[in-house]
C-alpha cells in the first residue's frame, strides 16, 4: 500500500520550544504509513531539523499544492483554537481544516487544547470542525468538558510532550550546583511592578541559597530579552541557556534542582524529568496543568506586592517541596501515549 500524505498543521517555525517539542511527539507518533507534510514559518529549519518534507505556512499556491496532493490534515498540538491571545488565530487554523475537509481529505485534531473561546461566532465554528474530525485527542480536563458540552467524543491524555526523550547538556554541569530553572515570558500581566517584585524576590532567593540561576528562554526573540533583564540584576551567578533542541531543553531540567517557569511546556518538560515545578501562571492553560499535576504557585494577576515573601515561599519550596513521584511520572508518561490512537484508524479514513 502506498505511503498516505499528511498535512501537520501548528505553530512551527516561530522558535517556540514548546511547540516544536510538539512536533517532534508527533512525529514519534505517527504510523509509518504516514508521511507528514509540515507547515512552517521557517520550512528550511523545519526541514534541516526534523528530515522532513514542510511548506511555507503563509504562501498560496504551495498550501494549495500540498492540500492537493495530501490525504490527511493534522492539527498538530497545542492551544491553537483560542481567542483570549489572538482573535485572528483561530480563523487561520480553522481555515486551514475547513478547506481540507472540503477537500475531502481526513482530518484529525491531535492532543488540542481547546479554548478559551469567548466570541460565540469562534466557538459554532470550532464545533462545527470538530464535529467532522475522524480523530480527535485532547490534553486537559477543561478542553474535554467543553467538547462533551458540544456532543463530542475525544481522547484525553497528558501533553505528549511527556513522552519526549531529553537529551543530555554537558554545559550544565559545568555550572556551579546547586541550580535553579527560571523561565519568564511576556506577558500583559506582566506589568513593570511585576516584573520588579519577582526580580527583587530572585536577588532575595539567590542570596538566601547561593543558587545558581540558569535562564532559559524558550522562544528567544520574546525570552530572551527579558532574562537578560532580569539576570544583570542578580548579585550571584547566573547563566542564559538559548536551546534551539527541545530535547535538550528538557534535558537540562536533570540537572537543576527547581524550575520557577511561566511557559507551559517548561513546566511539563521540568516535572517529566523529576525536577520540582513552581508555576507562575499568565494563561489559563498553565493553570489547568498547575490544578492536573499539584504544583504551588500563583496567578501573575494574584502575585503578593511583597518580593519578600515571594522569596520565602520559594525559599520553603526548595528546602521542603517535593517532585512528582516516579510512578505518577510514568502514569503520565504512558498515559500521553494515548494520543497515538486517533491514528489507528487513519487507513480505514483514507480509503
Amino acid at each position: 500500500m502506498d505511503k498516505l500524505k499528511a498535512i501537520v498543521s501548528g505553530y512551527y517555525g516561530k522558535g517556540n520550544a514548546g511547540d516544536e517539542a510538539l512536533l517532534l511527539s508527533l512525529l514519534q507518533m505517527l504510523p509509518p504509513s504516514i508521511t507528514p507534510i509540515v507547515l512552517s514559518a521557517n520550512p528550511t529549519a523545519t526541514r534541516d531539523s526534523y528530515g522532513v518534507e514542510t511548506v511555507p505556512r503563509r504562501s498560496l499556491f504551495p498550501l494549495l499544492k500540498s492540500f492537493r496532493e495530501s490525504d490527511m490534515f493534522i492539527w498538530g498540538g497545542g492551544s491553537l483554537i483560542q481567542d483570549v491571545t489572538s482573535f485572528a488565530s483561530p480563523f487561520y487554523y480553522l481555515s486551514l481544516m475547513g478547506y481540507a475537509q472540503k477537500l475531502g481529505l481526513a482530518t484529525f485534531a491531535w492532543a488540542q487544547g481547546i479554548g478559551p473561546i469567548k466570541a460565540k461566532l469562534t466557538q459554532r465554528l470550532t464545533a462545527s470542525v470538530l464535529q467532522r474530525c475522524k480523530g480527535l485527542s485532547v490534553r486537559d480536563c477543561a478542553s474535554a468538558k467543553l467538547l462533551e458540552a458540544w456532543g463530542i467524543s475525544c481522547i484525553l491524555a497528558p501533553d505528549p510532550v511527556w513522552t519526549l526523550s531529553a537529551q543530555p547538556v554537558k554545559q550544565v554541569w559545568e555550572i556551579r550546583a546547586p541550580r535553579v530553572a527560571v523561565n519568564l515570558r511576556p506577558s500583559a500581566q506582566l506589568t513593570p511592578e511585576r516584573l520588579e517584585h519577582l526580580t527583587r524576590a530572585l536577588i532575595d532567593f539567590q542570596k538566601a541559597t547561593n543558587v545558581s540561576l540558569l535562564f532559559l528562554p524558550f522562544q528567544s526573540d520574546q525570552d530572551l530579552p527579558l532574562a537578560q533583564r532580569v539576570a544583570t540584576q542578580l548579585p550571584g551567578a547566573y547563566q542564559i541557556l538559548s536551546l534551539q533542541d527541545p530535547r535538550a531543553l528538557k534535558g537540562v531540567f536533570r540537572g537543576v534542582e527547581m524550575l520557577i517557569g511561566m511557559r507551559y511546556h517548561s513546566l511539563v518538560m521540568a516535572a517529566s524529568e523529576g525536577c520540582r515545578c513552581f508555576a507562575i501562571s499568565y494563561d489559563p492553560k498553565v493553570k489547568q496543568l498547575q490544578q492536573e499535576l499539584n504544583l504551588p504557585g500563583w496567578d501573575l494577576t494574584e502575585l503578593p506586592d511583597d518580593p519578600n515573601l515571594i522569596s520565602t515561599v520559594w525559599l520553603k519550596e526548595y528546602t521542603n517541596g517535593d517532585a512528582l513521584e516516579l510512578t505518577q511520572i510514568q502514569s503520565l508518561i504512558d498515559r500521553a501515549w494515548l494520543h497515538q490512537q486517533i491514528f489507528s484508524i487513519q487507513q480505514g479514513a483514507c480509503l
